[in-house]
């Protein structure tokens, strides 16, 4: 599963030694235009790394020989982002051609879009190669990606069979501390009159979520402090104030999670560094390295 001895993070210091800086000032300018794309950025990484590991598959479009993850139904038309790891892309490709990766480039933008909002920064490992196809089908796509819907032992198993405990689970599902979902994902959560959601705050998000339509609209996944990083997220669980399904049920009557929620939601600092370490984990699933994959020359194609 994890490859960590083949990664390095001096991989390009004589290769390509301006390569995460070029890297970081893409990733700020695009942040500093639009606060979500950390967000957006950080998930990229993620449904990256959970399908056949770190490889940039999930930036490949549609060919003869390519089904893209793109439309999968945990993808299409939520993750986000394609276009500012394309310009990154390019604009390494204009000082190193052939030899900083497309799966390297999402590893280090995650970080980079962490750091811009507030959040850790870390050491990012880096050699990982690109694959030079996609996963074989669109239902192993979705088996390999969490649901907003899923139960506690469903994330737990998922995460676990990537190498991932429960703790990193938690502190990577703190990554709602910013960003947005569209209504189609809570939308349930709302309605129904749960005893594990705050009345006034359900009332408050069916006013951007209707009773029916609206499924595209958004809304914050921390109403607190959505655009900072920061600990409101676990705040808002112990107040049943959880956006999504899947966010709730990390702190439920008797859930397994409830004390890592609370630890977080009282130390910032550990919820960070945690964050920061379960990153790292994640960035070391199933790399392909050495003699494995290529270097795509641009990221949606094999070239």
């Amino acid at each position: 599963m994890q490859s960590e001895a083949q990664l390095s993070s001096t991989f390009y210091d004589t290769t390509c030694p301006n390569a995460l800086s070029t890297i970081r000032t893409a990733i700020r300018t695009a942040v500093s235009r639009e606060r979500r794309m950390a967000a957006s950025l950080i998930r990229l990484h993620f449904h990256d790394c959970f399908v056949n590991g770190c490889d940039a598959s999930i930036l490949l479009d549609d060919a003869p020989s390519i089904i893209s993850e793109k439309n999968a139904i945990n993808n299409f038309k939520s993750i986000r982002g394609y276009e500012v790891i394309d310009n990154a892309k390019s604009l390494v490709e204009s000082i190193c051609p052939g030899v900083v990766s497309c799966a390297d480039i999402v590893a280090v933008a995650a970080r980079d879009a962490s750091f811009a909002v507030g959040g850790p920064s870390w050491t990012v490992k880096l050699g990982r190669r690109d694959s030079s196809t996609a996963s074989l089908s669109l239902p192993e796509v979705e088996s390999n990606l969490p649901s907003f819907r899923d139960s506690l032992e469903n994330l737990l198993s998922l995460f676990a069979s990537k190498g991932l405990s429960a703790r990193d689970m938690v502190a990577l599902s703190g990554s709602h501390t910013i960003g947005q979902a569209s209504c189609v994902t809570f939308h349930d959560r709302i309605y129904n009159n749960q005893s594990d959601v705050d009345a006034g705050f359900a009332s408050t998000r069916r006013r951007q979520c209707p009773i029916s339509g609206g499924d595209g609209n958004l809304a914050p996944l921390d109403l607190v402090t959505p655009n900072s990083f920061d600990n409101n997220y676990f705040k808002n669980l112990i107040q049943k104030k959880g956006l999504l399904e899947s966010d709730q049920i990390l702190f439920s009557a008797g859930g397994s999670t409830n004390d890592v929620v609370n630890e977080y939601s009282k130390n910032p600092t550990k919820f960070k560094s945690d964050f920061a370490a379960g990153m790292i984990k994640m960035g070391d699933i199933s790399p392909l390295t050495a003699s494995q994959g290529i270097i795509r020359t641009v990221c949606n194609a094999v070239n």
